[in-house]
C-alpha cells in the first residue's frame, strides 16, 4: 500500500485489509508516521511521535475488534495514556504524565487502534482555536493561513490531511465540532454520561464535557460510539443503552422527522452569509429527503446561559490548573499561563461557592427549558460555526489585558450554536455538508434529544450518502 491509497480509507476499512491480510498493522503505522514527518511542518498538529511505543504494542498483539491495527492519535487533554506526556496545551502543565491508561484509553486499545503520537489543544482546552504560547498555531490543512478550529484542533487537522483516519478529541463548548466544521470533518459529541470519564473523573468540567474522536466517516463515528461507549465501575452517572447498534442505525433507512433550523444565535452574534447560504442548501436537500423542516429555535435566558458558562469554566480551571501544579511542585502565575487562562484563574480562585451552585441551578433551569422544546422535534439544525475558519491570530488568548468576561464571549461568538448542548448534555454532530467560496468546509450542527445518538446518526447516514464528502481533499494531504 502506498500513502495517498493509505489515505482514502477510513478506519473500518484499513482494519478490513487487515483482517484480509491485504496490509499489516506495523505497515499501517510506518505510513502513518510517514505522513507525521511529511506534513507536520506544515501543520503543528502533533506534539509527539510515539514509534517505539506503538511498535511495542504490535509486537504484543493487537485485540481483534472493529479497528484493528488502525493509527490513531490522542489529544493531550483529558485522556491519557500511561507514561505519554500530557502537557495540555500549557506551560503550567508541560511534563505531566500519569501511571495509569484512564478507562477510555483501555477502550480504545480494546478495539484495536495503535496509538502513534499526541496531538496539540489550545491551553486547557479553553478557546475554540489551537494556538497555544506553547506549541503555536495548528494550522487549517484546507488553507495554512486560516485555524484548524479548537479545541480538538491538532487531531482534526490531522485527520483532515490523512495522517490517521480518526483521532481522539473531547467536547467542553463545542471542542469536537468546532474542528470538525473547521477541516471538514465528522464530529459527533456524545451525550453527557454516554462515555466512561475514570477512573480520575466523575463529570468532566461540572457535565459540561465529554471525551470521543474525530473521524472522517459516519459509519467510523459510529462504530467506534459502540464500542467505547457505556458505563466503567463506579460511573457518577451514565446514559440509557440504544435499542440497537450505532453502525446499524447508520446502514438503516431513515424514518421521516421533524426538524427545527435556527440560522440566528441565541447570543446576538453574526453569522457570515456564506454559513447561512450552507444552511439553506442543507434545509433544501433535507426537504428533498422527505423530513418535516420548521424554522425555530429554543428560548433561554441568554445572559444567565453566559454567566453560568463562565462561571462554571472558571471554576473547573482554576481547580484544573491547582491540581496540575500541585502535582508538579509549580505554581500557577502569569509566567507560565496565557493572559486569558491567568485571568480565568483568578475568576475562579475569587469565586464563591455558592456562586458555582448558582450557576449548576441556571444549567438545570436551561436543560428543562430545551427539553421541553425537543418534545416537538427530533432534530434541531444550525450552522456549527459563526464564519468559516479564522485566520491564525485572529483569536488570541494571550492578548494583553484580556479578562475571563471578554475571553468567553470571544469564544462563543465564533462558535455561538455549540455550547447551549453542552450545558444541556445532549448529542450533537457536526457535518461538512457546506464549502465556502473559497473552498473551506462549513459544518452543519444537529442536535438531538437526550441519550438518542441513533436519530442522529441514523439522519448523518442519509446525509452522507445523499451529498458525500469522502472525495474532498484539503491542499496539504498525504
Amino acid at each position: 500500500m502506498n500513502i495517498s491509497e493509505y489515505s482514502s480509507f477510513d478506519g473500518l476499512g484499513l482494519a478490513e485489509l487487515v483482517r484480509k491480510k491485504e496490509v499489516t498493522p506495523k505497515e499501517l503505522k510506518d505510513i502513518a508516521l510517514q505522513g507525521i514527518e511529511m506534513l507536520n511542518p506544515k501543520l503543528n498538529a502533533i506534539v509527539s511521535v510515539l514509534s517505539e511505543q506503538s511498535e511495542e504494542e504490535i509486537n504484543k498483539g493487537l485485540s481483534t475488534g472493529p479497528f484493528m491495527g488502525v493509527p490513531f492519535l490522542i489529544k493531550e487533554m483529558g485522556l491519557h495514556a500511561a507514561g505519554v506526556p500530557i502537557n495540555i496545551g500549557s506551560r503550567l502543565a508541560e511534563g505531566l504524565t500519569f501511571a495509569h491508561d484512564t478507562e477510555l484509553m483501555t477502550r480504545f486499545r480494546r478495539v484495536g487502534l495503535v496509538t502513534i503520537g499526541t496531538t496539540t489543544t489550545p491551553e486547557f482546552g479553553y478557546s475554540s482555536t489551537t494556538e497555544s504560547v506553547l506549541h503555536g498555531p495548528t494550522r487549517n490543512p484546507w488553507n495554512i493561513e486560516k485555524s484548524a478550529g479548537g479545541s480538538s484542533g491538532g487531531s482534526s487537522a490531522a485527520v483532515a490531511a490523512g495522517i490517521v483516519p480518526l483521532a481522539h478529541a473531547n467536547d467542553g463548548g463545542g471542542s469536537i465540532r468546532i474542528p470538525a466544521a473547521c477541516n471538514g470533518l465528522v464530529g459527533l459529541k456524545p451525550t453527557r454520561g454516554r462515555i466512561p470519564n475514570g477512573p480520575d473523573s466523575g463529570e468532566l468540567l461540572s457535565g459540561f464535557a465529554v471525551e470521543f474522536a474525530v473521524t472522517k466517516s459516519v459509519r467510523d463515528t459510529a462504530a467506534l460510539l459502540d464500542t467505547v461507549a457505556g458505563p466503567d465501575i463506579g460511573s457518577y452517572a451514565w446514559a440509557e443503552r440504544p435499542k440497537r447498534s450505532y453502525l446499524r442505525e447508520v446502514l438503516s433507512p431513515p424514518r421521516r422527522l421533524r426538524i427545527a433550523w435556527m440560522d440566528k444565535p441565541l447570543n446576538g452574534a453574526m453569522v457570515d452569509q456564506e454559513c447561512v447560504k450552507a444552511l439553506h442548501e442543507t434545509i433544501q436537500l433535507c426537504q428533498e429527503l422527505g423530513h418535516e423542516m420548521v424554522e425555530a429555535a429554543p428560548v433561554i435566558d441568554e445572559e444567565l446561559h453566559f454567566l453560568a458558562t463562565l462561571r462554571i469554566w472558571a471554576a473547573n480551571l482554576h481547580q484544573m490548573m491547582n491540581g496540575v501544579a500541585n502535582a508538579l511542585k509549580r505554581t500557577p502565575s502569569e509566567e507560565n499561563l496565557e493572559t486569558a487562562s491567568w485571568a480565568c484563574y483568578q475568576l475562579g480562585q475569587r469565586m464563591k461557592a455558592s456562586e458555582l451552585l448558582e450557576a449548576i441551578e441556571i444549567q438545570n433551569m436551561i436543560s428543562r427549558s430545551v427539553g421541553k422544546f425537543f418534545m416537538q422535534y427530533d432534530v434541531l439544525l444550525s450552522p456549527t460555526t459563526a464564519c468559516p475558519p479564522l485566520h491564525i491570530g485572529e483569536l488570541n488568548s494571550n492578548a494583553s489585558g484580556i479578562d475571563a468576561e471578554q475571553w468567553t464571549k470571544q469564544v462563543f461568538t465564533f462558535a455561538p450554536f455549540t455550547n447551549l448542548f453542552n450545558t444541556t448534555g445532549q448529542p450533537a454532530i457536526s457535518l461538512p455538508l457546506g464549502w465556502s467560496s473559497q473552498g473551506l468546509p462549513i459544518g452543519m450542527q444537529f442536535a438531538g434529544r437526550f441519550a438518542d445518538e441513533a436519530t442522529l446518526l441514523n439522519l448523518a447516514g442519509q446525509l452522507e450518502q445523499a451529498c458525500p464528502w469522502k472525495n474532498k481533499r484539503p491542499s496539504v494531504t498525504i
